[in-house]
C-alpha cells in the first residue's frame, strides 16, 4: 500500500473518530480538529485551517460539514473529499433515523409516550437562547446590523413562511454591501479565475428537483427540493437552520408536531457530528405513512439534500477564495447576511416557545439549560440526559 494511500485511511479514520466523539457544538469541534488534524497528522497548518474555517463559515450551509470536505479537498482532491463527507455524516444521520422511528413507535404504542421529553423540550428553547446570545455576540457589531438583526426578527415571527427566509438574506446582504468603502482594500495579485462546474451542478440541481417536484408532486422528490433549498440559504451553522425546518414543516405544512420537533432538536444537540442532522430526524417523520422504509429514506433524502448543496459551493468557491476574499462588497455584504440570521434566531426560540404551556416549570426548564450552558463547562449530551432523566423519574412519581 503506497504512503499516499495509507494517508487517506488514516484521514478517513480521523473523521470517523471525530464523527463519533465530536460532541459540544462548535467550540470543541474546532479545538478537537486543531488537535488532531494539525497537531497530530499535520494534515494542513493552523493558518489554513482558521482560514478555511471562515471561508465555511460565510457560505450557505453546514459548515462544520464543509470544513470537513475543504480539508479533505486539500488533502487529497475531491475523491477523498466525498468519502470524508459521508463518513463524517452517516453515524449522526442514521441515529437521528432511527430516534425519529423510536419516537413514532413509542407514540403509537401510548398517547403519552412523549412524555420522557417532557422537560428537554423547552431546554432546547434553552439552547437556541444561548446560541443565539453567542452568534448575535460573534457577528453583530454595528448599530446598523443590530437594527437588521430587529427587523428581521419582527418580519420572521409575523411571517414565517419559509419564502419569506431566502428573500430576508438577500435585502440584508445588499443592504450592507453598499457600504463597501468602509473596508479595506486588498491589492489583487492576479486576476479572478472561476471555475464554474460545481456551480451549475448546484444550480442544476435546483432547478431540476423544484421542476420534478412541482410536476410530479412525489413526495420523496418534494422532501429532497424542500431540504436542498434550505440548505442553500441557510448562513451561520445548525442553529440557524431551525426556524427554517419549523416554518416550513411544522407551521407550514404539519408533517411534524411542535413536540416532536422539539424532541428532535434536543435529541440533536445531545449526539456527536454535524448539528444539521436534524434535518435526517424531520424528513425521516415526514414520511411515517410508509413504514420503516419511509422512515429510512425519508431521513436519508433529507440528509442529502440539506447536506449537498453546501458541499457543492464550498468545492465551488475554494479554488478562487483567495482572490473573491478581497473584494469589498463581498465582505461588506456578508455582515447584513449574519445580521439577518440573528434575527431569525431570535424569531425562532419565540416561536418554538409559543405552542409550549407558558407554566413555572417551562420557563425554569428553558432558564435551566441555558444557565447550564452558559456559566458551566458541563457539555451538552450531559444536559440532554439530564433532561430526559427528569422527565422519567417524574412520570414514575406523578
Amino acid at each position: 500500500m503506497s504512503i499516499k494511500r495509507v494517508r487517506y485511511y488514516l484521514f478517513l479514520k480521523d473523521i470517523l473518530a471525530l464523527s463519533l466523539t465530536a460532541f459540544g457544538g462548535p467550540q470543541a469541534f474546532l479545538a478537537m480538529l486543531l488537535e488532531r488534524m494539525v497537531k497530530v497528522r499535520n494534515y494542513i497548518t493552523e493558518d489554513e485551517l482558521w482560514e478555511l474555517n471562515a471561508l465555511c463559515n460565510m457560505l450557505p450551509g453546514p459548515s462544520s460539514t464543509q470544513l470537513i470536505s475543504a480539508i479533505g479537498f486539500r488533502v487529497g482532491g475531491p475523491n477523498l473529499a466525498y468519502l470524508a463527507l459521508l463518513v463524517w455524516i452517516i453515524p449522526a444521520t442514521l441515529i437521528m433515523i432511527a430516534a425519529a422511528a423510536l419516537i413514532y413507535f413509542l407514540q403509537e404504542a401510548s398517547p403519552d409516550a412523549l412524555n420522557f421529553a417532557k422537560f428537554i423540550q423547552p431546554m432546547a428553547i434553552g439552547f437556541i437562547i444561548f446560541a443565539a446570545q453567542k452568534t448575535i455576540s460573534k457577528m453583530v457589531q454595528t448599530t446598523e446590523a443590530m437594527v437588521l438583526v430587529l427587523i428581521s426578527t419582527f418580519v420572521a415571527f409575523f411571517y414565517s413562511s419559509p419564502f419569506v427566509f431566502p428573500v430576508l438574506l438577500v435585502i440584508g446582504g445588499l443592504s450592507t454591501s453598499i457600504k463597501y468603502k468602509k473596508q479595506p482594500k486588498l491589492e489583487q495579485d492576479e486576476p479572478l479565475r472561476i471555475q464554474w462546474a460545481n456551480f451549475y451542478l448546484w444550480g442544476g440541481v435546483l432547478i431540476l428537483a423544484a421542476v420534478l417536484g412541482a410536476l410530479t408532486r412525489y413526495q420523496p422528490v418534494l422532501l429532497f427540493e424542500n431540504f436542498y433549498r434550505n440548505g442553500s440559504l441557510i448562513f451561520g451553522g445548525g442553529q440557524v437552520l431551525v426556524p427554517y425546518l419549523y416554518a416550513e414543516f411544522v407551521d407550514f405544512k404539519n408533517f411534524l408536531s411542535s413536540e416532536e420537533f422539539l424532541t428532535g432538536y434536543a435529541i440533536s444537540q445531545g449526539i456527536p457530528g454535524p448539528t444539521f442532522s436534524i434535518s435526517s430526524f424531520v424528513g425521516a417523520l415526514s414520511m411515517r405513512e410508509y413504514g420503516l422504509i419511509g422512515f429510512l429514506t425519508g431521513g436519508l433524502i433529507a440528509a442529502a439534500g440539506i447536506f449537498l448543496p453546501g458541499i457543492f459551493m464550498i468545492f465551488f468557491v475554494i479554488r478562487f477564495w483567495d482572490q473573491l476574499k478581497k473584494y469589498r462588497p463581498v465582505r461588506a455584504a456578508l455582515e447584513g447576511i449574519n445580521a439577518v440570521s440573528c434575527g431569525m434566531l431570535i424569531a425562532a426560540a419565540y416561536l418554538l416557545f409559543e405552542p409550549l404551556e407558558a407554566n413555572f416549570l417551562n420557563i425554569l426548564m428553558i432558564l435551566g439549560a441555558y444557565s447550564l450552558l452558559q456559566f458551566t463547562k458541563i457539555s451538552s449530551p450531559w444536559i440532554i440526559l439530564g433532561g430526559i432523566l427528569l422527565g422519567i423519574l417524574n412520570n414514575w412519581l406523578f
